[in-house]
């Protein structure tokens, strides 16, 4: 029995190597029939002409050029029918040689999920796998082959617009969450309900300095390789297909351009065999940078670096082929990135059916499959986060009878998609569950709802205050729904300002007046500053943007039918003067003994060193009791593990879910080690009265880090184990040593 399966063990082995092995020859056939300029076109990528809406036109130079192979990829081209015309084109070229198509499908296609900031809350890795998965088929369905995303930019200023793209400040979290996205994306690679994933910015664009979009990032290497590039990582090790650079300069040389993170990480030191784009017209602007005096050195730099695909800037498909005529690129380095390119074609298939995604019956059973919905709704519960619940105002009792809903995102239904949603105008917006929606389907007629809107967003207007407090002196209780514009977070959207914009925090303010239940509803795409509503208002939840159906998964979070469990992947500052803040930080020579401690320590004078709302924080309807915490052993060498085992108990009166996370400090090292480290967690349900034996793995890689010389090492020493429902909730403490 033995030998036969070591016989099949074998043949599949020598199977899998023999179609590698026919890819790799295929694309080296294909190679030797292009031309230099064919070569080059499938470096070269352009967006659309025409949007989603309207007859199809393709600009004519842009035909001629497709028509000549002179295009690989094209990106912003939505539905069946564009694509499928844009492919024949490509088809009328001498080698008939694929279009590769390109989407930043970010949190959903037409399904919108949570922004990814908001997902990352839910720490529910396995929903926002499904998240991407789902995602993935309705975005092949309609013609794409390639989402850009995820973007695993670990990122501790929310200034920067973009935080709400990513997983937050913490690098394992960030790591999980980039592994189970490309899962989600990629499936199997091929499979006509998969698109490729692009992994995003390489690298350490979320540093960016002072929180401001494209600008400079400056930090030792030793920080970049422990805290930037694990995410990274993690999701080569879970099979991305490409990547894309960023456009920061990293310690002076544009990402873009950068050899170190190309060529000697990415593919170097990491064997990465898919390939490297680059970021909307980021080649060119290595001009701008200071880096290149016009494109034709930029497009030197950037080709000889390993940015194998130019987005949008022109400069490979007006410049290599000189380049290559005067021997400053050599043919070697053109050859390797078409590689690159070819192969992921002959992956997806494109070769064997340029159309096998271009199914239109496919493309409207994905965009109308209800599962999709279910999951939307499921996922957006799951990211919601109680903030404060001191009254136990929540959950809302389904006997109420008349219910004040007020606030500017009350109504609005395209809000709650939030930034980078896809803007399907063809398909009508009445798949989107606004807020008021979810609340009349929660509560059905038994309930009177009352609206006012109150004030605008971002207007100074007051006008709206008087109906607002008429309505909500009718009322047994006030929901109040507030926050930033849905575009106010994102890409080009830093700002130096994060608290409540407008009249708002006033219109809360009169409203306290009328000693009624207050709910308050955040509605943003990142963390928000509001001190005088956390210090005064006793219920708030955090509601980010959450697509599709945030109305109804609201709902469900008000009335007790799902129970919040999500924690915050980011810190919540007190004001902006704090920022950077992050709960992972060293100790420095002079710690802040206490939160009132000043004097010649490392504090401010006028303010608390501790975040608002701490990284990992959130409430449920329910208590958990931790206990009983043990360690296998108090000793462990390198090749050793340790087994931490915990009770958790639900001592409240409802089922309910809660984060178990595990924090590891490193006490002395060679060199200083942060304060605290999350280095594991489980979401666990529990029955009211439930008890469950959570066990944890302590093993070497949870205990190493990057010395000096840039060597992955631990260290012999004590390290505390810290386990808690937050980082500044720990519950349960111990400690244990390495050893030689």
């Amino acid at each position: 029995m033995k030998k036969t399966a070591t016989l099949v063990l074998i043949f599949v082995s020598f199977f899998a190597f023999s179609q590698q092995e026919s890819t790799d020859q295929k694309v080296e056939t294909l190679l030797k029939k292009m031309t230099l300029q064919e070569k080059i076109g499938q470096l070269n990528q352009y967006t659309s002409d025409d949007a989603a809406t309207g007859p199809i036109t393709i600009n004519s130079n842009k035909q001629s050029e497709i028509k000549k192979g002179l295009i690989g990829s094209m990106l912003n081209v939505l539905g069946t029918k564009r694509t499928r015309q844009y492919q024949e084109l490509a088809m009328q070229s001498r080698l008939k040689i694929p279009l590769l198509f390109g989407l930043d499908v970010i949190h959903g296609y037409k399904t919108t999920f949570p922004v990814p900031l908001a997902e990352a809350a839910s720490w529910d890795l396995a929903a926002m796998e499904l998240s991407a998965r789902i995602a993935a088929t309705e975005a092949a369905a309609s013609g794409i082959h390639w989402t850009f995303a995820p973007m695993v930019d670990i990122s501790r200023d929310p200034r920067w617009g973009r935080v709400m793209e990513g997983a937050g400040e913490d690098t394992y979290l960030g790591s999980k969450i980039a592994y189970a996205r490309v899962k989600g994306f990629q499936g199997n690679l091929g499979d006509v309900n998969s698109v490729m994933a692009c992994v995003k910015h390489f690298a350490a664009y979320g540093a960016a300095v002072g929180g401001r979009d494209y600008n400079s990032v400056d930090m030792s290497n030793r920080m970049l390789w422990e805290t930037y590039l694990p995410p990274f990582k993690s999701a080569l090790d879970a099979g991305a297909a490409t990547f894309m650079n960023s456009f920061n300069d990293l310690n002076g040389i544009p990402a873009t351009g950068n050899s170190y993170l190309q060529r000697d990480i990415l593919k170097g030191k990491w064997n990465f065999q898919g390939f490297v784009v680059s970021d909307w017209g980021s080649i060119g602007e290595m001009v701008a940078h200071g880096y290149a005096k016009d494109n034709k050195e930029a497009a030197l730099a950037a080709i000889t670096a390993g940015s194998d695909m130019d987005m949008e800037s022109n400069a490979y498909l007006y410049n290599l082929e000189q380049l290559v005529k005067e021997n400053k690129v050599p043919m070697a380095l053109i050859d390797d990135a078409v590689k690159r390119i070819l192969r992921k074609k002959f992956e997806l298939g494109l070769f064997d059916d340029p159309y096998k995604f271009c199914n239109a019956e496919r493309e409207q059973a994905a965009l109308t499959n209800p599962e999709h919905t279910k999951a939307a709704r499921t996922m957006a519960a799951k990211s919601i986060v109680l903030l404060k619940n001191e009254r136990d105002v929540l959950p809302l009792s389904k006997g109420l009878k008349t219910i004040a809903f007020i606030g500017p995102m009350v109504k609005p239904k395209r809000i709650n998609h939030g930034f980078w949603s896809i803007d399907l105008k063809e398909i009508d917006s009445t798949y989107i569950v606004s807020q008021w929606e979810g609340l009349e389907n929660k509560v059905g007629k038994r309930t009177k709802i009352l609206y006012a809107k109150g004030c605008g967003v971002e207007d100074k207007s007051k006008e709206g205050f008087a109906d607002a407090l008429n309505v909500a002196s009718q009322a047994e209780v006030i929901i109040l729904s507030i926050g930033e514009n849905f575009n106010k977070s994102g890409e080009a959207k830093s700002k130096s300002n994060l608290h409540l914009p407008g009249v708002q925090e006033e219109l809360i303010k009169e409203l306290q007046k009328t000693g009624k239940p207050i709910v308050i509803l955040i509605n943003a795409g990142r963390p928000l500053i509001f001190d005088w509503i956390a210090d005064n208002m006793p219920t708030i939840v955090y509601t980010w943007w959450l697509g599709s159906e945030a109305g109804n998964a609201i709902a469900d979070v008000l009335f007790g039918d799902y129970n919040p469990s999500g924690k915050l992947p980011m810190s919540f500052p007190r004001t902006e003067g704090q920022i950077p803040i992050y709960y992972n930080h060293f100790s420095t020579g002079r710690p802040a003994p206490t939160e009132t401690s000043t004097n010649y320590v490392s504090s401010y004078i006028d303010l608390k060193n501790s975040p608002k709302f701490s990284f990992g924080f959130g409430l449920s309807y329910t208590t958990f009791e931790y206990s009983a915490l043990k360690l296998s052993k108090k000793s462990m060498k390198n090749n050793e593990t340790i087994t931490v085992s915990l009770n958790i108990t639900n001592t409240g009166s409802v089922k309910g879910e809660e984060v178990v996370q595990l924090y590891l400090r490193d006490r002395f090292g060679s060199v200083v080690r942060p304060i605290s480290e999350l280095k594991d967690f489980e979401k666990v349900a529990l029955n009211r009265g439930e008890t469950k034996t959570i066990q944890f793995t302590i093993d070497n890689q949870k205990l190493s880090f990057y010395n000096n010389a840039l060597e992955f090492v631990s260290e012999p020493g004590d390290f505390d184990v810290m386990i808690g429902s937050s980082s500044a909730d720990i519950r349960l403490r111990d400690s244990f040593e390495l050893v030689k």
